[in-house]
This record gives C-alpha cells, structure tokens and sequence, in this order.
C-alpha cells in the first residue's frame, strides 16, 4: 500500500508554519514528509523561502517522520560538497529518516550569483557528478576530485549518518527519468504521468520508490478554493521549459498572467467535496506513485487536516 505524505511549500510559509504543520500532519496521519528546497519563491504571493536545512533540524526535534527534499539543486547555487555535508547532519539528526531528493534546478534559484543557466543535458551531466561526488563523501573517505564541473581538495564529512543518505532523482522528461533510473535509489515527479513512471521502471528503476506529489486547495467553498491556487500555484500549469528558464518570481507572474482561471479548477482538488480530492490522490496512486505528498494551498489548514483525517486518508486506505 502506498504512503500518504505531507508537502510541506517553502515558497508559501515560514519555517515555524512549516513545523507547525508538520506537526499537525503527523497528528492528522500522514506518514511522511515532502519539503521544497528553494531561494525564492515562484511568485511573490507565495511570500516566503526559508533556508531549508534550517528547517529540517527544526523538523527533526518536532515530528518523528521521514523527511525528503523536494528537491534540492547541488550543482549550482551550492556546490556538492556542502550539500553533502547538509544532507548527512540532517539524516543524524532525523535518525536515518532522511532522503536527499536532487534535481537539475531552475534558473529562478540557480542565477542568484550571475552564474550562466546551462542547456538541459549540461544540467543533467552536471548533476550527476554531483551526485557521484555526494556519495564519496558520505562514505567518509578523505575525497580529492577533479572533475568536468566540480574540485574537491581532501575534503571528509565526519558526522555521518549509520547509512549512506538515499538519493533520489527529480525527472519531468524522458531524459531526466532515465538518468533517475540509472543513478537514483529511487524517482521524484510531481506529474502524475504512468508512462514516465513505466520508463523509470523500465530504465533500470525496477521497484526502487517513486515518490509524487500534488496540492490541492481544500475550502469551506469551492470558488474560494479555485481563487486561491490559481493566485498562488498556476504556476505549475505553465508549459514546456519556462519553469526552468524564468529567472524572476516577476516574471512567473506575467507568465501566470496569461493562464485560465478554469484551468486551476481542473489542476487542482478545490473545496471542501471529500470525493474531488480522493480523486485527485487516486490518480497520482494509479500513475505508479508508492509515496504519495499533498500539500494544502489555501489558507484554511485545520479545515484541511480535519477533512482528511476524517474523510480522505481512510479511503485512500
């Protein structure tokens, strides 16, 4: 039986909402947690962008479920090496219920210091020796690199973790999917797409986990719903590489601009109807999801927490 997590939006809360909902997600009977990774938000009514790691050791003292990045960029705006160091001081501090979730990033958090945005395939070959590198020094060998991208000089993590973090790899396309199935201990997606979960399989993924996630926008009324995740998340319904490409928050608002409003109505599980957000979930499981992550868009979270302890984990289960 799939498991049925929390999302926890860095782009939408601050780090003490985020533990707080944490806490409530485990009381309400989620099984686990997604948190996003990122220096802006997508627009600015999201509002916020914690510093994530700061928020996992949070996390960590608040709540006894596994956490997962979702997902963490190691090939620009930090280099490897610390987000190894990060990732292993997280995965003590949470007892081993830690997954490094990485992925080839997006210009709106990897730009920050001028640095150009590379091509897609460059992005990927960049991270997956940066994922090659993070693995050496979880062993905790005394590491010297040199690399097509990345130096280490005689670097050693010593706060380690019993076992090596898991890694797992974000894939949106067919290339990034098959380089999840090649390099990753499991796959990150929040599409709900069950070719891409078949290639995943068929590339070599076998039965590694895939994780998923999805928001909905649970309201006491349905248009109030619809209002706020299309504000807040229409974001996700922009097409092609502009989600990657876009450097600014400013600019994902034009973009969002442009976007129906039905649009979000059909992308995102709006209200308070038990059976609309058991669909929505249903069909992420159905895609292949084994770790199944939904976040709450709209600002009514004990509404949220309430209907689905009460209504939409036991029929999922």
């Amino acid at each position: 039986m799939a498991a049925i997590g929390y999302f926890l939006a860095s782009e939408q809360f601050g780090p003490k909402e985020l533990v707080e909902q944490a806490k409530r997600a485990e009381q309400a009977g989620f099984e686990k947690l997604w948190i996003s990774d990122h220096f802006h938000p997508w627009n600015d009514a999201q509002g916020h962008s914690p510093f994530v790691w700061g928020t996992i050791g949070a996390l960590s003292e608040a709540t006894s479920l596994p956490v997962t990045t979702a997902v963490t960029c190691p090939t620009v705006r930090i280099h490897p090496a610390i987000i190894a160091q990060a990732a292993a001081t997280a995965a003590v501090q949470l007892e081993g219920r830690f997954v490094l979730g990485v992925g080839s990033g997006e210009a709106l958090n990897e730009h920050i210091f001028g640095d150009p945005w590379p091509a897609p395939g460059e992005r990927l070959r960049m991270l997956a020796e940066a994922v090659e590198l993070i693995r050496r020094l979880h062993r905790g060998d005394v590491v010297t690199h040199r690399g097509e991208y990345y130096r280490v000089q005689e670097a050693r993590i010593y706060t380690l973790p019993e076992r090596p973090v898991p890694i797992y790899i974000s894939g949106f396309g067919p290339q990034a999917t098959e380089l999840a199935a090649r390099i990753g201990d499991g796959y990150c997606t929040s599409i709900p797409d069950r070719e891409l979960v078949e290639l995943f399989r068929d590339s070599g993924g076998g039965s590694k986990p895939v994780q998923m996630g999805t928001k909905v926008s649970w309201s006491a009324d349905e248009e109030s719903g619809v209002d706020a995740a299309h504000r807040l998340w229409s974001n996700e319904l922009l097409p092609g590489q502009l989600p990657q490409t876009l450097p600014r928050p400013a600019d994902f608002e034009a973009a969002m601009s442009l976007l129906d409003r039905e649009a979000s109505r059909r992308q995102f599980a709006a209200g308070p109807d038990p059976d609309r957000h058991i669909e929505q979930l249903r069909g992420c499981l159905d895609a292949g999801a084994d770790e199944l992550y939904v976040g709450q868009i709209g600002p009514d979270l004990d509404g949220f927490f309430t209907a689905y302890e009460k209504d939409v984990l036991p029929a999922l289960r």
